[in-house]
């Protein structure tokens, strides 16, 4: 599973807009840019590795039992 490595939340936000929609300048602007860019920077380093990282162990039991068994039957083999 993959989870944003920072957040930010926005008090008020309906006061923190013009009337064009954009949000005003401020401390609170700087700080949704910030984790705007840490968001963007953390996408693009996990974009090619989506697979695995989202890969789980309980849905590949489901999806692949037989393969599973065979893997963990393996490792007690070795541990011999």
């Amino acid at each position: 599973m993959i989870i944003i490595p920072n957040q930010s939340s926005v008090p008020m936000a309906y006061k923190e807009f013009d009337d064009a929609g954009r949000i005003k300048a401020g401390p609170l602007c700087d700080r949704v840019v910030v984790v705007r860019e840490e968001l963007m920077k953390f996408t693009l380093l996990t974009r090619e590795r989506a697979d695995y990282l989202v890969d789980r162990y309980s849905e590949r039991k489901k999806r692949e039992p037989e393969r599973l068994e065979a893997v963990a039957t393996d490792i007690e083999f070795m541990k011999r």
